[in-house]
């Protein structure tokens, strides 16, 4: 029992204080990246949310699925899926949860914060107050756990803010901006017209429905509003439609979107419930007679808020010329996406999304405040104006800009540095190999790594592909949509493509050999070569042979234009680095087939040739006249760990018929060993969407799942099974020394050739 009298002084609640070396405040998908990049690598972490659950927007609490420069598969951002820990995440996430559950992604993301046992996670813990040790810097938050009923002081030598609205970046006095800048101001055309479009995004509330298979009666709240079917908004509803699919039921955007959250979270109750009075009892929609709400969120997903400035601001034009820094971390590929500030009430289109011919690099001066000389800025908040926010806030973006900060955390931990200080010249190397070694695929970005001892090794195989095309098979595509087969081709050569075509009747063809205009993209926006073909109903074997050369090293497309009349013969086979797209439309992301936005505002024209998803997408039947050499063993020791524009795989793949395909790495002398790490195709073209999307595998087929390490004396050093994750890091529980390590995999797919990105030795753990 417990029993304490009256006292006349006022109590104060249990007050703990935490000591660690980062405190990261925010538990959204940048927040638990940080602090688990940093909490891996040694650092003692606090990790402060204040929510019941990790996540942030991606959380069963709000869920919106996780996007970042995929772009729904429907830009020209081939391979482009953040890499590093959130590319982790995700392919774990596809393992449990390929339907999408977003209380599944919930207990993911959990459990990596959990089985980290250098973080100190406090749920429900919100921070209100921030001690200065100085003028630029912070010393403590304090914060309070309302289930608990405790009071949290937590101090470090090296915060990082991603809380969304930056709430320790704002209390500690950072530089910050909130809302649209002018076209002036960074010579920015897509900078908006405030009065009329409008200063923030708003925040977006969701619903789920479900079918109980009985009629159901609604009687909508008083609050509700009376006149959803005037909302300008409400020609986008198809019944059936829930979740984050309602993205455009938008309220806020001329609001404070930081005090006056609550305010646009009750508006947005209003209209969804008086959105679903309309569909139930208008009488417009019959076929919602079984329908009920099963779920309406409690908490809005807000988009906008403050954004604090660093040493230096990303702006649309970084975006549009993907522009590249010394000291890029990260990247982006989004679209600019900016919507009308009065969302769902507005007479504009929901959003307006203009695209980059290619990803773009985001530097690290993005991400520290340029004021507070202790403080990293992760998520939304980071320096960019708010052209540029359009694109960078979404949350794969976030969360690999988020790992960098962790990684910069962990030297400045280790060499007793502040978070400029990496910024120098003289530093930002180690951050961004200290990335790349974990997958972070900075875009042309080529780093010598000199402890890699694989790089000093001579590497044999016991097949290697060389490409001469694929295997027919009995499967015949319409070609409703240009349909191009992508293919790296080398600089002033040229080539001869064969395939098979069913002609309906008898019609004319048009082939194009399309390329890229710069190596920093892939889109294809110019015409090398192109042939029109006459065709005489039935079948015919067409040979298409260039004259005509590209100027550089580069993926070139082999095009097939429409034609409904036409059908071409397909493949079953599918090769790491090879891959079909289409001049199609994804209204999801405002593709129409190609973009031409107005010239006053600065973006470029050009089409968009998209993949499809699997198990669709196959590979055209292809047959080139002599074999070209992309996948040569040397291709795992060049530091690239995804294709990339300037025309290489990157990869090493084996013979489609070997079914066991050895690897191996041999030294003049030996070496010691106690760290290996592989990185093996994930199929970075493919979006994973962590929520209602649902996708058909829960692997992606191109891994490698089972393999074994032997070293000179063929003694296994390590087997694996079941692998579905596109980094294997093995740690040694004792260093060998060996003149040779034999790598034997494992194929398991009919149709897809063991490959293998990158094989990394070091003499020391990482």
């Amino acid at each position: 029992m417990i029993s304490e009298a009256y006292s006349s002084k006022k109590r104060i609640t249990k007050t703990v204080p935490l000591q660690s070396d980062l405190v990261v405040v925010g538990g959204g998908l940048s927040g638990v990246c940080a602090a688990i990049t940093a909490a891996r690598s040694g650092l003692k972490v606090t990790l402060l949310q204040d929510r019941p659950v990790l996540g942030g927007n991606a959380s069963s609490e709000v869920r919106l699925w996780s996007l970042g420069a995929t772009s729904h598969m429907g830009n020209n951002n081939r391979w482009s899926r953040e890499g590093g820990l959130i590319n982790e995440i995700l392919l774990e996430n596809l393992k449990r949860n390929k339907e999408g559950n977003p209380l599944i992604f919930d207990t993911v993301l959990l459990e990596k914060v959990y089985e980290e046992k250098n973080i100190t996670l406090l749920l429900n813990t919100a921070v209100y107050d921030v001690e200065k040790g100085d003028d630029n810097k912070v010393k403590t938050a304090t914060a309070f756990c309302s289930q608990n009923s405790t009071t949290y002081v937590a101090s470090a030598p090296l915060f990082c803010d991603a809380s969304g609205d930056g709430i320790i970046a704002f209390m500690s006095g950072a530089s910050f901006r909130m809302g649209a800048e002018t076209k002036e101001e960074f010579d920015e055309g897509f900078a908006p017209n405030i009065k009329d479009y409008g200063n923030l995004l708003g925040h977006s509330l969701y619903f789920y429905t479900k079918d109980v298979g009985k009629p159901i009666s609604y009687t909508a709240p008083s609050f509700a509003i009376k006149n959803a079917e005037e909302l300008p908004r409400i020609k986008n509803f198809q019944l059936g439609d829930h979740g984050c699919k309602l993205w455009w039921v938008e309220h806020g955007g001329r609001l404070d979107t930081i005090h006056q959250s609550e305010d646009i979270k009750f508006e947005l109750w209003k209209v969804v419930y008086g959105i679903w009075d309309y569909v139930k009892n208008s009488g417009k929609y019959p076929e919602a007679a079984n329908l009920t709400l099963e779920w309406v969120g409690t908490i809005p997903g807000k988009r906008e808020s403050r954004r604090f400035e660093g040493d230096f601001m990303l702006t649309q034009k970084d975006i549009v010329e993907q522009r590249d820094y010394y000291d890029a971390v990260s990247f982006g590929g989004w679209a600019m996406d900016l919507h009308p500030a009065d969302g769902i009430y507005s007479k504009h289109n929901s959003c307006t999304q203009w695209h980059g011919k290619g990803v773009y690099s985001i530097p690290y001066r993005c991400y520290y405040s340029k004021n507070i000389d202790n403080l990293f800025l992760a998520g939304r908040i980071i320096s960019a104006s708010h052209v540029a926010f359009g694109s960078s806030r979404v949350m794969l973006t976030c969360a690999h800009g988020a790992q960098a900060v962790g990684e910069a955390a962990v030297i400045c931990k280790e060499e007793g540095l502040l978070p400029r200080d990496i910024a120098s010249k003289g530093n930002i190397g180690k951050l961004q190999l200290a990335l790349n070694r974990n997958g972070q695929s900075i875009p042309r970005l080529s780093l010598q790594d000199i402890d890699d001892l694989a790089v000093k090794a001579n590497i044999e195989a016991s097949s290697t592909l060389a490409f001469s095309g694929f295997a027919a098979t009995d499967d015949w595509q319409i070609l409703k949509f240009g349909l191009a087969q992508m293919v790296p081709l080398k600089a002033n050569e040229t080539y001869s493509f064969e395939f098979v075509v069913d002609a309906l009747e008898a019609t004319n063809l048009e082939l194009q050999l399309k390329s890229s205009s710069a190596c920093t993209h892939f889109t294809p926006d110019v015409i090398i070569d192109k042939k029109e073909i006459d065709l005489q109903k039935g079948k015919q074997k067409i040979t298409f042979t260039t004259t005509k050369t590209q100027a550089q090293d580069h993926y070139s497309f082999f095009c097939l234009m429409k034609n409904e009349k036409v059908k071409v013969r397909l493949s079953d086979e599918r090769i790491t680095g090879l891959m079909t797209v289409e001049n199609k439309v994804n209204k999801a992301v405002s593709n129409f087939g190609r973009q031409d936005p107005p010239a006053e505002i600065n973006v470029d024209s050009f089409e968009f040739w998209t993949p499809e998803r699997r198990p669709k997408g196959k590979n055209i039947a292809l047959k080139m006249s002599t074999p070209i050499p992309i996948f040569k063993v040397d291709n795992l020791k060049n530091g690239e760990v995804r294709p990339n524009s300037n025309g290489s795989t990157n990869a090493w793949v084996a013979n489609i018929a070997d079914k066991t395909p050895t690897l191996d790495l041999k030294w003049h002398d030996k070496v010691g060993i106690k760290t290996i790490k592989l990185f093996f195709d994930c199929d970075y073209d493919h979006a994973l969407e962590t929520t209602l999307m649902g996708h058909p595998e829960d692997i992606i087929p191109f891994v490698v799942a089972d393999y074994k390490i032997k070293d000179s004396s063929g003694n296994i050093i390590k087997e694996v099974t079941g692998n579905y994750q596109a980094i294997n890091t093995i740690e040694l529980d004792q260093a060998i020394s060996t003149d040779k390590l034999t790598f034997e995999f494992v194929k398991k797919e009919e149709h897809i050739p063991v490959s293998v990105f990158k094989i990394s030795v070091y003499n020391q753990t990482l």
